[in-house]
């Protein structure tokens, strides 16, 4: 299941499912503590209209539609119930200043007599993501509105309609005893007014509007957070002493001003493009948390059937996601990521596998023990590399000697001098690691390719800091790397780089499968010059091998990839990644030539994207279906660096 809408202040994360219900509710990270991560935890929208209760989640006749219609990260939902006659339309936002989920929603009569509508709003939490039954919700009288609390975190929910709050309320269990949750109360019309409980609890309010024929009525409804319930309560009347409205538009400006380097960019590209790069965009954004992790993906569908979801910072991930606002000139966001990764740093000088948002060790199934008992740690070296070649592209964009004075020597010397003493003695590779698909402790092609690029942009940032005796080191060995690549990487019988190679017992063994990242990180981290015969003939022997063309332009990760795969009779599953990896080359490589080639890529991304631009990981070739998670930050960062290299490809053009 997709989310529709995903809103943000780098602190509070809040998605949308295709029902326009609260789905994910991060807090006090994007990307940890999910307070709404399980079944159970949907927080439920009814209509109780014509003496029956309709939700949007079960009644089927509710048809519902998504947008960002401004430049801000406010959603716009419509839910339209023609049998019904009622329409709710939502403007939903996470306010930019303050930790507060708001939802301006639009009540429809489209019936030509007056009704009275009563609309039901319920929310569950899971607080802490704890399955221990431990929370406690209470009515409080004086603030009008409902706490739910458990530790240092809390919320409190209201709402407003013609200045007067919900006229009913209910609190009570769910999911335990018996109990299905105090939505079951609202069916009659009325709710209980039960005013406490304890355990997995939960709560519904009742906000009842009587709409003249052919018109309307509007609610306010917010749900505050805090650390605290003093917190939470605080910034609950902020929103009733400053108005939902004004706090909206206040939220509504700053995502405007936030927007103005990529809205500038995007009115060079072609209409088609403009709507879903400023999509991209925002979607990149709220997946980055204002301490400097930048979430994978906040998307939980995975936990349906695997162990465990996206929401973690990949440095590798990080930095793709950062490189395209880096090129339109934002600072800040990189800057964070940088010191989140400094903190992460091991001792030795490489970063982990990935990171909780906020900075302890994420999960992992890599391991310290190795084929026979090699030890090593369980890391992929291309994030350290990846992280250190980012950071000369942001210094480029950014240069000042306290830049280099915060990160040369707390990050960037440890980092190029882990990978330049990492080095296998019989070939002058880098030694193995796991490769970034995180499956195979292996020597890959792209993770030599990023090491040889970090080495030499490291060694370009010591000459700055005139640490000549660690720039002629680190350079030394990305010519050793340099030389030993062209000697082992490159697959004559196939006419393709191979994926990777392994050393055992003095004897080299080669993975012969044809992998997009060795393709294009030969390509993209100059390993081999880019009109060298290796990179082109390589190029081509993907192209025929995974059957690439303009009607389907879709490539996978690599030859036989069964993640995520329905079909063995696919090479793989689509990825949007891969596929924009080939745009860039194309765009790169053939000036007038390929251009039917790139916009076939970039007009296929559109049509596989999800309602608002959504993009997913993956699609099956098969059914054209959608795999999870959706939103992914790498997919729209790709599709991003992809526009701007069409902007900077024309900008070339003209100059010429």
């Amino acid at each position: 299941m997709s989310r529709p809408i995903v809103l943000t202040n780098g602190e509070m994360h809040v998605a949308l499912n295709e029902f326009g219900l609260v789905h994910e509710f991060y807090y006090p990270y994007v990307g940890l503590e999910n307070h709404a991560a399980g079944t159970g935890l949907r927080h439920k929208i009814g209509v109780y209209v014509e003496g029956q209760i309709s939700w949007l989640d079960s009644d089927t006749r509710w048809k519902l539609t998504f947008s960002y219609p401004s430049t801000a990260l406010v959603g716009h939902t419509i839910a339209k119930n023609e049998a019904l006659g009622i329409i709710l339309e939502f403007d939903d936002c996470v306010d930019a200043y303050i930790s507060v989920f708001m939802r301006n929603i639009h009540v429809v009569n489209l019936w030509p007599q007056p009704r009275e509508v009563k609309l039901f709003l319920h929310q569950a939490f899971a607080i802490g993501d704890s399955r221990s039954n431990t929370d406690t919700a209470q009515y409080l009288p004086d603030s009008e509105a409902i706490l739910h609390y458990r530790g240092r975190r809390a919320f409190m929910i209201s709402g407003q309609h013609n200045d007067l709050p919900f006229d009913q309320h209910a609190i009570g269990l769910f999911g335990i005893e018996g109990h299905e949750g105090t939505f079951r109360d609202a069916e009659d019309g009325e709710l209980s007014g039960s005013n406490v409980e304890h355990g997995r609890v939960d709560s519904t309010l009742r906000f009842s509007l009587n709409i003249a024929a052919h018109s309307s009525e509007r609610v306010m409804y917010w749900i505050a957070a805090g650390t605290s319930t003093r917190e939470a309560n605080y910034v609950h009347k902020q929103v009733k002493e400053n108005g939902l409205l004004k706090r909206l538009h206040d939220t509504t400006t700053w995502w405007e001003e936030w927007l103005k380097p990529a809205i500038k960019v995007a009115k060079k590209l072609p209409p088609k493009y403009q709507e879903s790069f400023i999509d991209s965009v925002m979607i990149i954004k709220s997946q980055i948390d204002k301490r400097g992790a930048v979430i994978a993906s906040t998307d939980t569908t995975m936990l349906n059937y695997s162990r465990d979801a996206y929401a973690y910072c990949w440095p590798r991930d990080g930095a793709y996601a950062l490189w395209p606002l880096i090129r339109m000139g934002y600072s800040d966001e990189a800057y964070r990521f940088f010191e989140f990764c400094k903190r992460g740093l091991h001792p030795s000088g490489y970063l982990m596998h990935k990171y909780r948002a906020d900075g302890a060790l994420g999960s992992s199934w890599h391991t310290y023990v190795h084929e026979n008992n090699v030890i090593a740690p369980p890391i992929q070296e291309d994030e350290t590399a990846l992280v250190v070649f980012m950071f000369a592209q942001y210094y480029q964009m950014h240069p000042s000697s306290s830049l280099l004075k915060d990160f040369y020597v707390s990050m960037i010397r440890p980092m190029a001098d882990f990978m330049a003493e990492y080095i296998d003695e019989t070939t002058s590779l880098p030694k193995p690691t796991y490769d970034l698909w995180e499956e195979t402790f292996t020597t890959t092609t792209y993770t030599t390719s990023l090491t040889y690029a970090a080495l030499n942009v490291a060694a370009e940032l010591a000459s700055l800091m005139h640490d000549d005796q660690s720039a002629v080191r680190w350079q030394t060995t990305a010519a050793d790397i340099k030389e030993a690549a062209a000697k082992y990487l490159f697959n004559k019988s196939r006419g393709v780089f191979y994926k990777a190679i392994n050393v055992q017992n003095g004897q080299v063994q080669y993975n012969q499968a044809i992998d997009s990242s060795a393709v294009f990180g030969v390509y993209l981290y100059g390993l081999f010059d880019a009109d060298s015969e290796e990179v082109k003939t390589s190029v081509q022997t993907l192209i025929n091998t995974f059957h690439v063309s303009r009607e389907a332009p879709g490539v996978p990760r690599y030859e036989n990839d069964n993640y995520r795969r329905q079909s063995p009779d696919v090479i793989g599953n689509w990825w949007f990644i891969t596929t924009l990896w080939l745009a860039q080359y194309n765009i790169d490589r053939d000036k007038n030539g390929n251009l039917d080639d790139i916009t076939s890529a970039l007009d296929w991304v559109l049509a596989h994207a999800l309602r608002t631009n959504m993009l997913s990981e993956q699609i099956d070739p098969t059914t054209n279906e959608v795999i999870s998670p959706a939103p992914l930050t790498w997919s729209h960062a790709e599709y991003v660096s992809t526009l701007l290299d069409m902007i900077m490809e024309d900008d070339h053009a003209s100059a010429a």
